[in-house]
């Protein structure tokens, strides 16, 4: 979920069973985009998916009693797949036919340690608390703050969409297919401003969501 879209993966050569990703984050496919999985071919054959379904049958316009499982990863299907969410994650799919993963890797690393550098400069009070080094990292930049979710919220208020996961992480995620080096400027002001002027402790800001 965190990889695919922000660095170069190679499943094959790093000899990986199983795995599975989300197509809403760096790919770009919006809230509800459909998921994927990876099932190398020395499993295919015998893969066992719990949750058979009616798209996942070898025939399923047969309507026979009995399950059979698809060839391949096809038998990881269950039921009719969203339609609409599938035709937006495919048109956000075809700009990365376009697309070097080298200079999207370099782009990703460039954005995020401008703003590990500059947060620390304007905003002394949070402490970084991913790796500093860039290749140590993937496409985001978490801080602490004992305030951290009300600095987030506060943050949304002026446009700069962060979240915050407990007990104390501020997460920035670094889009590089169309984020500007000019944008992490501009968060880093907005931050600035949030924290100088206090605005985390607004009584709006303080009260918890169900979604951070």
């Amino acid at each position: 979920s965190h990889s695919a879209g922000a660095l170069p993966v190679d499943l094959t050569a790093a000899n990986a069973d199983l795995a599975v990703g989300c197509g809403y984050k760096y790919l770009n496919g919006g809230p509800g985009a459909p998921a994927f999985a990876f099932v190398a071919g020395r499993h295919q054959a015998a893969l066992d998916q719990p949750l058979s379904g009616w798209m996942g049958h070898a025939r399923p316009f047969d309507f026979a009693t009995a399950y059979a499982p698809a060839a391949g990863t096809d038998r990881l299907l269950c039921g009719t797949p969203p339609v609409l969410s599938l035709a937006a994650l495919d048109a956000a799919l075809e700009v990365w036919d376009q697309v070097d993963m080298a200079a999207v890797r370099a782009k990703s690393m460039a954005l995020t340690t401008l703003f590990a550098d500059l947060v620390p400069r304007r905003v002394p009070e949070l402490v970084l608390a991913s790796p500093r080094d860039a290749m140590a990292r993937g496409s985001q930049v978490s801080f602490r703050h004992p305030q951290g979710y009300a600095i987030v919220q506060a943050l949304i208020a002026r446009g700069v969409i962060g979240d915050f996961r407990a007990p104390d992480l501020l997460r920035f995620g670094f889009a590089p297919l169309y984020l500007r080096h000019v944008d992490v400027w501009d968060a880093v002001a907005h931050l600035g401003a949030v924290m100088q002027h206090r605005e985390w402790d607004r009584p709006a800001f303080q009260q918890r969501a169900a979604v951070t």
